[in-house]
């Protein structure tokens, strides 16, 4: 099996927080090449297989700008961190229907103290925040099915922002009013980081993964794309 990550990525990852600027990041921009963006390429290429298997219109793309791997470089304009680099890898498998970060994705967060995989839609813009809160309001029993899937309730958690009051045209005594008070729709399962230099790092991602499909499932159909081969 190919290794991809090491202990030394987490190291590179654990020095980039503690020395968080250009002139540190530029010194060693080598070693970002050969720790975490190379292999991040290489995963990214051995996944697009295991994704053909249960998730065929997700794309693994490895291209080194607009694919699956997330920019390093921190948008710095309206936060008050002006820390200019990310010090996590992101890699995101999306639909191939979707052009940024919030169409719907499988995730893999690694970080040099936490690791997570996600499944979902990550603040999804206002028509198809209506589109997934109206299949919610049409299809209870399905969306109930899906996040109460017991392998799926194993390993992840709904997480995100919610609205703290009923979103317009639902009524507060809705039976489904905390799914539809989500403004995000996306499931965590956390990992233990020591997993990320294991020799199978596909397998277990494309794993974690494969539990989420009765989520994703659900997802695709609320928005109208297709989930799985017809």
């Amino acid at each position: 099996m190919p290794e991809f990550f090491t202990e030394d990525t987490f190291d590179f990852l654990n020095r980039l927080g503690a020395n968080n600027n250009r002139d540190w990041f530029h010194a060693h921009k080598s070693e970002y090449e050969t720790l975490v963006r190379e292999p991040a390429l290489d995963f990214i290429r051995a996944m697009q297989p295991e994704l053909s298997r249960f998730a065929p219109y997700f794309v693994a793309s490895d291209k080194k700008v607009g694919g699956s791997l997330m920019r390093i470089y921190r948008d710095v304009r309206f936060g008050k961190n002006k820390a200019p680099y990310k010090t996590n890898i992101g890699i995101q498998f999306r639909h191939e229907v979707g052009k940024d970060i919030h169409a719907p994705g499988f995730y893999l967060h690694i970080e040099a103290h936490e690791v997570f995989v996600g499944a979902g839609i990550w603040h999804p813009d206002s028509p198809t925040l209506k589109k997934i809160r109206a299949y919610i309001d049409a299809h209870p029993t399905r969306w109930n099915d899906a996040i109460h899937d017991v392998q799926f309730c194993k390993s992840f958690h709904l997480s995100g922002d919610t609205l703290k009051r009923a979103p317009k045209g639902y009524p507060m005594d809705h039976p489904m009013i905390e799914e539809l008070k989500r403004k995000n729709f996306i499931a965590i399962a956390p990992l233990i980081p020591e997993l990320i230099v294991q020799d199978d790092l596909t397998g277990l991602i494309a794993g974690c993964f494969e539990v989420s499909v009765p989520l994703m499932q659900q997802l695709c159909r609320a928005v109208g794309v297709r989930y799985a081969l017809e």
